[in-house]
């Protein structure tokens, strides 16, 4: 923490309001020594100070340990790109021990499915963080336009993803065990196909134990037997669903806890009835057209998607804020928009861990993130009576259908 003068015989101790404090009091020595000790400094040399009363420095030191801006100088430390977590959770922590949780994450296991910019800019991230072990999935090639900050280079266009995958993660954080989905194909052998299908999410769940959480990223839409499947298994997932102007970050859902990704379809469908049918098309088209992803959109979105589940695997049966809600993040400015989404009646997904309805969720339609398609969404030309009309109350609400959008390009 940083130690600065606030005037004399005055020091301030931190700077985040949740622990900062004041000392006061000092004498112009005191006051001096304290503002001269740098971060992560040794107390120990000051009870070797023949111009510090003994007395009034034991005591000040037992009320900055009291006050948790002090640790103790026989705890571990980390190195490395997760040594900056341990700091951070060290300060949030109650017991001060921000090793111990980065520790902890040494044996959690992530699945990601879907590594383009921003897959791979949450795969990256969840390693620098100390995830111990990540299983990738994606048989798809790197693109010209997945180059940028994620991870990806020029040398790399052509490549199958998961092997440069692999190679970008192990250069931040050589000690995580990155390791592709089982399989009975060789990474990248596929044709091009969609970010998501349902045989990849398999292999990347083949045992429950075998990951702590699974990051689904699609394009376009989430078909709703994966957000079936997710939710019978059990498994707490992450949705990142890529569209043609945003990306669309959440729900995280934990199983019997959550609303899930079919709780979002049908509040769609109750909004728009042809939803379903607009949303398995647009899930069908995306093999061959996925949606772009911009370096700010797909740098902020894996921000915010990696530190959504390491404040899930750091505290599991804690609420967290993507329960129930989606992140809307595009262009020009690439602030988060949020939407809360309650559990639909007509789902049950939530009832399955309170002791209520326990039949299996099914699909109902593919399930996705997708908004209007700007002012000329109905458009029907059947005759001399066509009409191009605003789109109107859509599957993402009223209020999305006119969100600023210039009528000209």
């Amino acid at each position: 923490m940083r130690v600065v003068r606030r005037g004399p015989g005055e020091v301030q101790i931190g700077t985040d309001r949740r622990w900062a404090v004041r000392v006061d009091g000092l004498t112009s020595y005191e006051a001096r020594v304290l503002a001269g000790l740098g971060d992560g400094a040794s107390l120990g040399p000051l009870a070797a100070d023949p111009r510090l009363d003994a007395v009034r420095l034991a005591a000040l030191l037992d009320q900055l340990a009291e006050a948790g801006v002090t640790e103790p100088a026989s705890r571990r430390t980390t190195t490395g790109p997760a040594g900056a977590d341990a700091r951070v959770l060290g300060l949030l922590r109650p017991d001060g021990d921000g090793c111990a949780a980065v520790a902890a994450r040494a044996d959690r296991a992530v699945g990601v499915v879907g590594l383009g910019s921003t897959g791979l800019g949450i795969a990256a991230a969840l390693a620098a963080a100390g995830v111990g072990r990540l299983v990738l999935e994606d048989p798809r090639p790197v693109r010209s336009a997945d180059v940028g900050p994620s991870g990806y280079r020029w040398q790399d266009v052509g490549r199958p993803r998961l092997p440069a995958a692999v190679h970008v993660v192990a250069g931040i954080a050589p000690t995580v065990a990155t390791e592709p989905a089982p399989s009975g194909t060789t990474p990248g052998a596929r044709a091009p196909s969609p970010a998501v299908d349902l045989a990849a999410v398999d292999r990347a769940m083949v045992d429950r134990a075998m990951v702590d959480l699974v990051v689904v990223v699609s394009d376009d839409a989430v078909d709703s037997a994966l957000a079936a499947r997710l939710v019978n298994r059990g498994t707490p997932h992450l949705s990142v669903v890529l569209r043609e102007a945003d990306t669309v970050l959440g729900p995280l859902v934990v199983p019997g806890r959550d609303p899930c990704l079919r709780c979002l379809d049908l509040h769609r469908r109750d909004a728009d009835p042809v939803w379903p049918s607009l949303a398995g098309a647009l899930a069908a088209g995306s093999a061959t057209s996925p949606p772009p992803e911009p370096a700010a959109v797909a740098s902020v979105a894996a921000g915010l998607a990696a530190a959504a589940v390491l404040a899930h695997l750091d505290a599991p049966d804690s609420p967290h804020r993507l329960g129930g809600a989606t992140l809307e993040l595009g262009l020009p400015d690439a602030l988060p928009r949020e939407r809360r989404w309650a559990a639909h009646p007509a789902c049950g997904c939530t009832a399955q861990g309170s002791g209520g309805p326990t039949a299996a969720v099914g699909p109902s339609g593919p399930t996705a993130a997708v908004g209007p398609s700007g002012p000329t969404a109905a458009v029907r030309p059947d005759g001399p009576t066509a009409a191009v009309r605003p789109p109107g109350a859509c599957a993402d609400g009223p209020d999305h259908a006119w969100s600023g959008r210039p009528h000209h390009r």
